[in-house]
């Protein structure tokens, strides 16, 4: 029987049906879903590659900026404003919908966070960062330009004052912003985070420290009326706690900003000065033997330069009946960076002063010019009073301020210049920055090598020091740390002058010219103890003390000329919240700059 054909139907039930659809549906869904991931990450990579493009070129130009703005204002500016342009469109680049959805994402989202973070963190720095820096500078430039000086400069510091507070406070916001962001990335983009990391650590320094000058710097030179300080110059020749052995001193006011030297001086002036003065039963016991408060010359054995500022100021009160606002060490290689900047000079009799000829000239060859004391001493003087001349009338000299501030700076960074104010509230400002000469308090590891010369000689021209921390295993008792301190004496073994030579220490064993004598202190974490001590390979017994929480270890070494001793410390050092970071150096500024080296860190725990 035949008939129409029967249209064909599916055998599938229906329910059967829709849950194909449904699969199908999904199938497609999903391919959609990858492919717009796909297309995401694709946006995400090519965009994140050009974002840090862009902060790579702003980086670079924050740091021309920086580095900039005190030298070529007009340079800096238009760095800053490159800067911004690069930040903003690092901003562009780095938001909308795909860069929002990747940054909440876990471990995936991590190069997202770090891009958005230093494309936010190099916007917010040449918007509130630098601007108030740059603007300071080319002021400032403008009032050089017109022969202002440092009375115009000190007005300039003060009005800018609460926009520099401000910038240091945006600064250490962007610094806790960029310590955060993800230090590991699946786009390249960890050294672009490395960079803006190093670039926010100066950018702090600067701009804290810009807005302690604006705060300190006027009222301390006199904006708010006559200051007077008490000015020692430290003769490194012959080693002590903050530097050298107090040498010359001059006592001057400050006004406006204008410098007035009134008087210059020696030690032996101040010989029969005794103060009545009290620093504590701890620094009593450190070194109440030498007589510091009676003797000019053992008067800043300790490192901690507030010791010393005290001692002086109340020495010369009780000398002069004048109180003094404030304390003021300077060394001779210091003094040298200073006159580089502040142009050179002629002494009365005729000798050149400059800043290359003025170290070796108060260190060694005034030494061999003069064997009489009292000419010698005269010869000193006259180089005091001609560097002061010298550096106030470049103070007044607007051309001359901005490489003079410059070379100050240098100067505070090798801790050449240290600063003691009487004024409890400015000392306490000054006591958060290295100017101060404090020996720092508190927990974490610490290492510090001091040197007093014991021998009476002016040998310490020819000291070398060399200083290697290096950390080990960590116990129940603590961490166990190797500290290996190197001495050299590079006199000459004949041809030096006796005074030079001269051994005041009278020692009972023979010594030949150009030997030294040393009392070595090495101050450790507060907390460590020592296990042992050898030097050269053999066991040594060290003296132990405290300062300021520091366990003080010190050893009396003869160093004769020629010759180089190696002291080694065992310690075991307490291991607490900040046990694994590196240690705070304390760096007597000598002659010779000390090198140290800070071998890599084992975690504890």
């Amino acid at each position: 029987m035949t008939g129409r054909p029967r249209p064909w139907r599916s055998r599938l039930s229906p329910r059967r049906r829709a849950r194909d659809r449904s699969r199908f549906r999904a199938r497609h869904l999903l391919l959609g879903c990858a492919g717009l991931l796909l297309v995401g990450a694709g946006w995400l990579l090519v965009t994140g590659l050009l974002a840090r493009s862009e902060l790579l070129a702003a980086q670079r130009e924050l740091e021309t900026a920086r580095q900039s703005v005190i030298t070529n204002p007009d340079e800096s500016r238009t760095a800053l404003s490159a800067a911004a342009e690069h930040a903003a469109r690092a901003r562009v680049l780095t938001t909308g919908p795909a860069w929002f959805l990747a940054d909440a994402l876990p471990v995936l989202g991590d190069p997202a966070e770090t891009v958005r973070g230093a494309a936010y963190a190099a916007d917010r720095l040449t918007r509130d960062v630098l601007p108030p820096l740059v603007r300071l500078a080319s002021d400032v430039e403008g009032d050089t330009r017109d022969g202002e000086g440092l009375g115009t400069l000190l007005s300039r510091l003060r009005h800018a004052a609460p926009d520099l507070e401000r910038a240091a406070r945006a600064t250490e916001e962007v610094r806790a912003t960029v310590e955060a962001l993800p230090r590991t990335s699946w786009l390249p983009t960890a050294d672009a985070r490395a960079e803006l990391v190093r670039q926010v650590d100066r950018l702090t320094t600067a701009t804290d420290d810009a807005a302690m000058a604006a705060r300190l710097l006027p009222p301390m030179l006199g904006d708010d009326g006559p200051r007077r300080y008490f000015m020692v110059f430290q003769n490194t020749a012959e080693s002590r706690g903050t530097g050298g052995m107090p040498g010359a001193f001059a006592v001057f006011t400050a006004d406006h900003g204008a410098l007035s030297f009134e008087h210059f001086g020696t030690g032996s002036e101040l010989s029969d000065s005794l103060p009545a003065i009290e620093l504590g039963a701890e620094f009593d016991a450190q070194y109440g033997a030498s007589a510091p408060t009676r003797v000019w010359a053992n008067s800043n054995l300790s490192p901690h330069f507030p010791n010393a500022a005290r001692i002086w100021a109340a020495t010369w009160q009780e000398h002069s009946g004048q109180r003094v606002d404030g304390v003021i060490a300077l060394d001779p290689t210091g003094l040298g960076r200073l006159l580089d900047a502040a142009g050179p000079a002629r002494l009365p009799d005729g000798t050149a002063l400059t800043g290359e000829t003025v170290s070796d000239l108060v260190l060694r060859t005034a030494y061999d010019r003069f064997q009489d004391d009292a000419e010698r001493q005269t010869f000193l003087l006259d180089v005091a009073r001609t560097a002061a001349a010298t550096l106030t009338g470049a103070l007044e000299d607007g051309e001359r301020l901005p490489t003079l501030f410059e070379a100050g700076a240098d100067v505070l960074g090798e801790e050449r210049l240290k600063v003691w104010s009487a004024l409890r509230d400015e000392q306490l400002r000054l006591e958060t920055r290295s100017v101060s000469g404090i020996l720092p308090e508190g927990p974490g590891p610490f290492a510090g090598l001091v040197v007093n010369n014991a021998a009476g000689g002016k040998l310490d021209y020819y000291l070398e020091r060399r200083l290697r921390w290096t950390p080990g295993s960590c116990t129940a008792l603590g961490r166990s740390v190797t500290v290996e301190i190197t001495l050299s004496n590079t006199a000459p073994q004949s041809g030096l002058p006796a005074y030079v030579t001269q051994r005041g220490d009278n020692p009972d064993y023979p010594t030949q010219p150009g030997d030294n004598r040393l009392l070595v202190s090495y101050y450790a974490s507060s907390g460590a103890v020592l296990t042992g001590a050898e030097l050269d390979g053999r066991p040594i017994t060290a003296h132990t003390g405290v300062e300021r929480g520091h366990p003080v270890l010190t050893m009396d070494l003869e160093l004769p000329a020629q010759s180089t001793q190696v002291l080694t410390l065992h310690l075991v050092e307490p291991v607490g919240e900040e046990g694994d970071r590196p240690p705070v150096l304390l760096r007597q500024p000598l002659v010779t700059p000390m090198p140290v080296t800070v071998d890599p860190y084992p975690v504890c725990g």
